[in-house]
């Protein structure tokens, strides 16, 4: 019984362990003003309108992420639907 479980747990660690953590990639950056300390960034947003409705009321400005690639497959035209609010 204790070598059954030893072995549940090493295979539970292989395979958790096994696949590496992989960066998350979003199209939107939030700047966020701030004040004498500086501020920061966070381009964790799926949208424009995500963005924007976290810096409102906080102070910043949605800008697109330059970083950003898009997963393989079909996707609307270039250009469509960017957006940079100041």
């Amino acid at each position: 019984m204790k070598l059954c479980l030893l072995r549940l747990g090493i295979m539970a660690a292989s395979i958790a362990l096994g696949a590496p953590a992989q960066a998350q990639n979003y199209p939107w950056c939030a700047q966020y003003m701030g004040g004498d300390t500086g501020g920061g960034t966070n381009c964790g947003f799926v949208s424009f309108e995500q963005c924007m409705a976290t810096v409102r009321g906080m102070g910043g400005f949605c800008m697109a992420n330059n970083t950003y690639v898009p997963p393989a497959g079909p996707h609307p035209p270039a250009g469509s639907g960017r957006h940079s609010h100041y």
